[in-house]
């Protein structure tokens, strides 16, 4: 997590020294967000905002100009399944759960639907808004787990598939990984120094492992014990029929998460707003 907050301000001051020094403070938000998280994969191939988790994080907003902004974001949460709330029969009968923490830095733009000037106020009463789209590019930390026998233990290391060993050519898959954060939201400031935000933002990631499932297939029990030991085995398969031939996951899908929340920003500065666009 401190490597996260440390690259985070790295990214503010970055972004800084691209402004001009009179109007970077007055441009600039800091911002906090709280809302839900949750996942879809092979343990929740359809529902959305199934076994939702809170999630909340930081934000730094740099409005460039009135149809424009530069965002980077931290956000901490957690996504879980479980087989045994699917109505799936063939998702009950593989009897799969897992949970794992997210820990996710990204920076990119939002593109505003309507003219918003920031540090505008028109009059008293008068509340300013504006829908956007949301683009991103980020990094996320995973370390999928599962429930067994009132523990929650680490899947990556026991190697589930046979990564790590001549059984899985892939190898191993690592905690860190690429999204790409995709969203909509809405906007409204509140005088001139704070806004308010609503977003729901898909994570496209590019691995099939947040959930420590990728193959359609199960590992030879006898072969996985062998080369990873009795636990990675018994954790591999853990069907209620004790087939070694059922369906364990889809290797043609990668995995997603979303995230939708509440965003509040305050302005940093009380100079000129933010350059009109029409």
């Amino acid at each position: 997590m401190k490597n996260f907050l440390a690259l985070f301000l790295s990214l503010f001051f970055i972004a800084s020294s691209f402004a001009q020094p009179s109007n970077f403070l007055s441009r600039s938000e800091l911002g906090l967000t709280l809302g839900q998280m949750y996942y879809i994969g092979d343990l929740n191939p359809f529902s959305p905002f199934k076994n939702s988790q809170w999630a909340g994080g930081l934000m730094y907003r740099y409005n460039v100009h009135s149809r424009m902004a530069m965002r980077i974001s931290y956000l901490q949460g957690r996504v879980e399944a479980n087989d045994n709330q699917s109505n799936n029969a063939l998702l009950v009968n593989r009897n799969l759960n897992f949970n794992s923490d997210i820990k996710e830095l990204s920076a990119g733009v939002e593109f505003y639907y309507a003219p918003f000037v920031f540090g505008q106020k028109r009059s008293r009463k008068a509340i300013q808004g504006t829908a956007y789209l949301l683009a991103q590019l980020g990094m996320f930390y995973m370390n999928p787990k599962t429930e067994y026998q009132g523990d929650n233990i680490e899947l990556r290391p026991l190697g589930t598939e046979g990564q790590g060993s001549s059984l899985n050519k892939k190898g191993t898959y690592s905690n860190y990984q690429l999204c790409v954060p995709l969203g909509v939201g809405a906007k409204i400031q509140w005088g001139k120094n704070v806004t308010v935000n609503l977003d729901l933002t898909i994570r496209k990631t590019f691995t099939d492992y947040l959930d420590d499932v990728g193959s359609s297939t199960y590992v030879n029990p006898a072969l996985l014990e062998e080369s990873n030991g009795s636990l990675a085995a018994v954790l591999s398969n853990r069907t209620l029929d004790g087939s070694i031939q059922g369906y364990r996951g889809n290797p043609s899908t990668k995995d997603w998460y979303v995230y939708a929340g509440m965003m509040v920003g305050i302005r940093l500065g009380r100079g000129p707003r933010c350059t009109p666009m029409r």
